[in-house]
């Protein structure tokens, strides 16, 4: 594990394996979906220990405090050592519940849903967001 003093952000998340390519971390920085304090960073923003960045990906949210360097991207246990994942309970759950949401399927065939299918499965998935 090599570790330096002096480290782009965008290479630290392409290392920890929060985002596939470096590329993408570049540009998530560019986009303004990471941020320090508040503010966005641009991606040759030199990373510190004990810093916490807040990284939004799609509809996840991550917030993140640094706790050691990785020039090279590693395997992925030793990569959650760099970092502790300080992202709240509530946000969690939250992104992953959309994963498990009813997959409503209809018989081949069948055409499109009238008026009253449609109505009842509204009612159905609107029935399973308020749980």
């Amino acid at each position: 594990m090599a570790e330096t003093e002096k480290l782009r952000i965008d290479k630290y998340l392409w290392a920890i394996r929060i985002f596939k390519t470096r590329s993408l971390a570049t540009e998530a920085c560019k986009a303004g979906r990471v941020k320090l304090n508040g503010q966005n960073i641009k991606p040759s923003y030199m990373v510190k220990i004990g810093e916490t960045y807040s990284i939004q990906k799609g509809i996840e949210r991550k917030v993140i405090h640094v706790t050691g360097l990785l020039e090279r991207r590693v395997d992925a246990k030793t990569a959650v050592q760099s970092y502790e994942d300080q992202t709240p309970v509530e946000d969690t759950y939250a992104f992953k519940s959309t994963f498990h949401a009813p997959v409503l399927k209809r018989d081949r065939g069948t055409g499109r849903p009238t008026k009253k299918d449609r109505r009842e499965i509204d009612d159905l998935q609107s029935d399973w967001l308020e749980d």
